[in-house]
């Protein structure tokens, strides 16, 4: 398995105001540490996820040069940027890197004004060109403007992250209204053929009894009858997804999502579409 999106923290190095009002989140999270808890579950190569600290440049040279050491698990590495600053460009210039393959600028958590700027989609329209994708991270109310966005990038490369993230704690799949409307946002986007989509996160969006296979199936067949094995990747969304039931849970919850797939599909979403979207050697 290639896990697409591995948060590291080193809070010695790094701010993460965002992670004030989350106790479990607080403290350093090595790749050591990852390593130990996911030791003979097939981990075999990772992508560094950006963890929205105000260090960016500095968080992405740290972590691109971590990622050329031989033997390293994270080989590539998904950095933080401004598409609204008119700074934008430069800031690109500074973090350029081999092993740098995509951007990500966290959307959820910012106003919905942000990703419809003219500055900010002819940035994230740029990426296409230096070759590196856009990951995106929204709320499920939030995707019709991520739709508006993807097609006025038409250059651009993106990864949906985690499923969209849906409120499965309200949306009652697989026939409530909230599960219905995120499935026809999803729909839509899925028809944009520079969209790919990540199978991550979701055991965080649910109430402990819902954190099952049988509760997010309806989430994760959804997602691969829309978007296919060439356009999904999967992703382990450590240490947050300690808010859910942590890793090797969710590791074998995917396995359980998966396993009526066959093998050549099943191996497209857990290796080798994410080698190809995000360049891994």
């Amino acid at each position: 398995m290639i896990d697409t999106h591995i948060h590291l923290l080193k809070p010695d190095k790094f701010n993460y105001a965002w992670t004030a009002g989350f106790p479990s989140l607080a403290g350093r999270f090595d790749l050591s540490d990852y390593q130990k808890i996911t030791q003979g579950l097939g981990i075999e190569a990772g992508v560094f996820m950006e963890v929205d600290c105000e260090e960016s440049a500095s968080e992405a040279r740290h972590f691109c040069t971590l990622a050329e050491q031989p033997g390293s698990l994270t080989q590539v590495v998904v950095a933080a940027a401004r598409p609204e600053s008119p700074d934008f460009e430069q800031s690109l210039e500074v973090i350029a890197h081999p092993r740098l393959t995509g951007i990500r600028r966290v959307l959820h958590t910012q106003p919905d004004e942000l990703s419809q700027t003219s500055r900010f989609r002819e940035n994230v329209n740029r990426l296409g060109r230096h070759g590196l994708t856009f990951d995106v991270c929204v709320l499920q109310r939030q995707l019709p403007l991520v739709l508006e966005l993807v097609r006025a990038c038409p250059d651009t490369n993106f990864i949906l992250d985690h499923c969209g993230v849906p409120d499965i704690s309200e949306n009652k799949a697989p026939a409530g209204e909230g599960f219905l409307s995120w499935q026809q946002s999803l729909r839509a986007l899925a028809s944009e053929a520079n969209v790919n989509a990540k199978i991550s996160g979701i055991t965080a969006y649910a109430q402990p009894e819902l954190r099952h296979a049988q509760a997010l199936r309806p989430y994760t067949d959804t997602m691969i009858d829309l978007f296919g094995p060439d356009r999904l990747v999967w992703g382990g969304d450590w240490p947050v997804v300690n808010l859910g039931n942590g890793l090797p849970a969710w590791i074998g919850i995917t396995q359980e999502l998966l396993a009526d797939l066959a093998d050549s599909e099943r191996k497209k979403i857990l290796t080798s579409t994410a080698r190809r979207l995000y360049r891994i050697p």
